[in-house]
């Protein structure tokens, strides 16, 4: 089973507050597991750079953005040319 080692976190439910990067992460080490390392990889490393970028970020980390608005630039990092960067609206 690969979940976020914090749960499901129920009291966050239909806020979209909630950090989705524990969830995503989690992915990344499924991918590795089933061995698809090479997309595991590329899912932490777009989690790194929408973190280590700075932009979008939920309550919890200081930022104002939704759940969504991380989870598209976690995508958007894994697409190219498009970055987490561009999406500025949080």
């Amino acid at each position: 089973m690969f979940q976020a080692i914090h749960g499901s976190a129920p009291d966050l439910t239909g806020k979209g507050i909630a950090n989705p990067i524990a969830t995503i992460w989690s992915v990344s080490m499924m991918l590795d597991h089933l061995g698809e390392a090479e997309l595991g990889d590329a899912l932490l490393k777009a989690i790194e750079s929408v973190i280590a970028e700075g932009k979008v970020r939920t309550p919890d980390l200081g930022g104002e953005c939704t759940t969504r608005q991380v989870g598209q630039a976690i995508i958007g990092a894994l697409q190219k040319p498009r970055k987490a960067s561009q999406i500025t609206s949080c």
